[in-house]
């Protein structure tokens, strides 16, 4: 029970940490092919990601909430309901983290540039629909928060080097 409450927060970070390294992974990819066109009904176009995440739902972090509230110590019985506990006491391993994933979307522009390789009998030349300031930012903001992660890791690992030392 105590090793699990210990790297519970490392657990948290790891996860943390794998949705934004997704996220700067799918920013570098829209930058890189904002450019990019394929003739007209080519399989072989770059579609823009984006990451979508699923945090899991309520009666998962009820149930772990209320698991984790058994295992406390109670010097007095009303702080705390008896019948509160649902579930297996002592343990408040869950699957409650974010799961992420890129996703590829169908969103695209049309130049006209009747003079490009790739463009339709109109004329028209399709890009994919990509916002390189939106991207950019997206950008800067998933590495931040990834160094974030880092730190809250780094910050653990001194709390738990100084309460051994004691």
């Amino acid at each position: 029970m105590l090793p699990e409450r210990i790297f519970s927060s490392f657990q948290t970070a790891a996860q943390g940490l794998s949705v934004q390294r997704k996220k700067i992974a799918a920013a570098t990819n829209n930058i890189a092919n904002a450019g990019t066109t394929a003739p007209k009904g080519s399989a072989q176009v770059f579609r823009p990601q984006t990451v979508q995440t699923d945090t899991g739902n309520r009666q998962d972090f009820q149930r772990t909430l209320l698991n984790s509230i058994s295992t406390l110590q109670r010097n007095r019985p009303e702080h705390i309901s008896p019948n509160a506990s649902s579930g297996n006491p002592g343990s408040i391993r869950s699957n409650l983290g974010p799961t992420a994933g890129i996703v590829e979307t169908d969103s695209f522009r049309y130049e006209f540039d009747p003079d490009h390789p790739d463009a339709d009998e109109n004329g028209m030349v399709r890009y994919p629909d990509v916002d390189l300031i939106r991207e950019m930012t997206q950008l800067v903001s998933a590495n931040r928060l990834y160094e974030a992660n880092l730190s809250a890791i780094e910050a653990e690992k001194q709390i738990i080097k100084r309460s051994l030392e004691i």
